[in-house]
């Protein structure tokens, strides 16, 4: 790759693809072998990009950055994209509530391996009838109130300074059956979205 010069005779640095996706990738967190996992591509085509030995096509691109999340417009953009925040006041969570519940995250968990959350439960309120479950792995504290957790057959009543860990592939249903809101302090990998 060699630099270029322009109409006004400045120099034009070349646009180096292999740097741009590693050093995006690196921000996110993430493995070669993880961003091949989760674009659906093999670890050597991910190495062989950031070491500019092939040239994806715009669709091969597209699928990784696809995980990043970023459009291709961002990606060839000269400015590097913004670091991602550090430290989030109270009133920077993001609202993602279904129905009675409150679920407030901490972040952009599209952007990361790891969702956050601060829960709410209303007395009475619960995740629905239905039973969740998703590819992930959760685990939680009670900070406030009592909740109801079943797991598969397992069911357990939990207050504050109890704490849950498990396989969310298991069907799983939160319920807050005290007299109080149920707060809870949550996290969920990869994130539940």
């Amino acid at each position: 790759m060699t630099a270029s010069k322009n109409e006004d005779d400045t120099q034009v640095l070349p646009f180096d693809l292999g740097l741009r996706l590693r050093a995006i990738r690196e921000s996110r967190g993430l493995s070669q072998r993880e961003l091949a996992r989760r674009a659906g591509v093999t670890n050597a085509t991910i190495s062989l990009i950031e070491h500019n030995q092939s040239s994806p096509s715009v669709a091969s691109l597209k699928k990784v950055l696809d995980v990043l999340p970023m459009t291709l417009a961002e990606f060839f953009s000269l400015e590097m994209p913004e670091e991602d925040p550090v430290f989030f006041s109270a009133d920077e969570f993001y609202d993602i509530s279904r129905g009675e519940v409150s679920f407030r995250q901490v972040g952009d968990a599209r952007r990361h391996n790891l969702q956050v959350l601060h829960e709410r439960y209303a007395p009475g309120a619960d995740t629905g009838r239905t039973m969740l479950r998703h590819e992930s792995e959760e685990g939680g504290v009670v900070i406030e109130g009592e909740i109801e957790l079943t797991v598969g057959h397992h069911r357990r009543r939990l207050g504050p300074g109890d704490g849950y860990l498990f396989d969310s592939r298991q069907p799983h249903r939160f319920r807050n059956v005290g007299d109080q809101d149920c707060v809870i302090i949550s996290a969920c990998t990869p994130p539940y979205l």
